[in-house]
């Protein structure tokens, strides 16, 4: 196939830091080339992933995020490049709905947010003419009315991450600085297990530099350590010495990237239930699901759960291989005329099923 990937406008492919839907656009787009396809790839004119670049690309645009125009005038010039491709996968929000692209070219596109109401309403136009890939069931179960074609967990490049001993005697917490991460109830969680805990966070806008004077700094102390952002390999060494990795996120996040690359070093994860969290944590196996309250408590029993069972959750389940084949066999499909539009395979409406299946389906 030729296989055209349009990524946002904001940060390179791959991301020099933090960026998880530029970390999964980048695999995908190796992963593709690899397997023997064509791949072109819509994204800053800094990117450095292996593959061709689609021409006129700006450079990365971080002081724009968020910003309508400098999304839009991405997806003009990435849908003008994407001439020759048998089929698009966008990653922007508002590119699927561009009213100027190829002719009788389908295109995919992934949900990588919550679906507030407003983008209940985005994504449900969207369906119309476009296939929509959810990444976990709990994201579709908060909105079944959204046409989703099939739901597709994330992966990684497993292979590329060292095993840790998990000997380090301590916790340890990976993520950005916002409430709804749960890096105050990190802390607590900490203090009441008593076992040091070490903090790498990245510090982005006066808002999260804000919050980190206010808040984060007053709680740390002696036993509580906070390292500001790490490359990855810093960041793998950290997880992969530490006893658990805390995740007492505090609200329904889609996905979440950590808690795989967690995985991945063969450290567990503990941390609350929300959004797609049971989907990858298997409770007592690869760690713990509770209450803040009961999570001091998991952190002093992970120790005893199997590093090797993590890691080869991680490979089984959560690989970039695996994820990579989901969407070929997809795309397949919807060239073969089986799926486009929120049309599920053999025509039965796909938004209710995956919304009904068991975490880790």
């Amino acid at each position: 196939m030729r296989i055209g990937l349009i990524s946002a406008p904001w940060i390179p492919v791959p991301p020099p830091g933090y960026g998880g839907t530029e970390r999964v656009v980048d695999s995908l787009a190796r992963g593709f080339a690899a397997a023997g396809h064509d791949v072109l790839l819509a994204a800053p004119s800094d990117s450095t992933c292996p593959v061709p670049l689609a021409p006129r690309m700006r450079p990365s645009e971080p002081a724009d995020m968020g910003f309508a125009l400098s999304e839009l005038s991405h997806i003009i010039r990435a849908y003008d490049g994407m001439a020759g491709v048998d089929i698009i996968h966008d990653h922007t929000m508002s590119g699927p709905l561009y009213a100027h692209r190829p002719a009788r070219v389908p295109v995919v596109t992934t949900i990588h947010i919550r679906l507030a109401p407003q983008a209940v309403d985005l994504y449900s136009a969207i369906g119309k003419t476009t296939g929509i890939i959810a990444i976990s069931h709990d994201q579709v179960s908060r909105s079944p009315e959204v046409p989703v074609t099939k739901v597709i967990h994330h992966g990684m490049d497993v292979a590329s991450v060292p095993v840790g001993q998990g000997n380090g005697g301590y916790l340890c917490f990976v993520g950005r600085l916002s409430p709804d991460k749960g890096i105050l109830e990190a802390i607590q969680i900490a203090r009441a297990a008593v076992i040091p805990l070490r903090i790498s966070a990245r510090i982005q806008g006066p808002e999260e530099q804000g919050y980190f004077d206010d808040v984060v700094r007053p709680a740390l102390g002696p036993d509580v350590e906070f390292t500001g952002p790490l490359s990855d390999a810093e960041k793998y060494e950290l997880v992969g010495g530490a006893l658990a990795f805390l995740n007492p996120i505090q609200w329904p996040e889609p996905f979440g990237l950590v808690m795989i690359e967690a995985l991945a070093t063969g450290t567990p994860v503990v941390g609350t239930p929300f959004g797609a969290a049971p989907e990858i944590v298997e409770h007592g196996v690869t760690g713990y699901l509770g209450s803040v309250d009961q999570l001091a408590g998991f952190a002093a029993q992970a120790a005893g759960l199997s590093r090797e069972a993590c890691r080869a959750s991680a490979e089984q389940r959560f690989s970039s291989a695996r994820m990579v084949a989901d969407h070929l066999a997809l795309y397949r499909q919807i060239l073969g005329g089986q799926a486009l539009g929120g049309q599920a395979l053999g025509g039965q409406a796909l938004g209710g099923q995956a919304a009904g299946r068991g975490p880790g389906a």
